[in-house]
């Protein structure tokens, strides 16, 4: 029985299922990821605004 899906029909690599991910780490994650697109919406509203200043120092 050869696996046609697969190159050479060699059966891919079995993965070792982790540890489960608790409910700690995946709200742990969810915190760390909100909290990087929270910084980066901060940093796009500071860039606009420093720009302007200098635009308006020019005239």
């Amino acid at each position: 029985m050869e696996n046609d899906d697969t190159p050479a029909g060699k059966t891919p690599p079995k993965r070792r299922n982790a540890a489960p991910v608790t409910r700690e780490d995946r709200l742990k994650a969810a915190l760390k990821a909100n909290m990087a697109r929270r910084k980066a919406q901060a940093r796009a509203r500071q860039q606009p605004d420093a720009e302007q200043g200098a635009e308006q120092d020019r005239d």
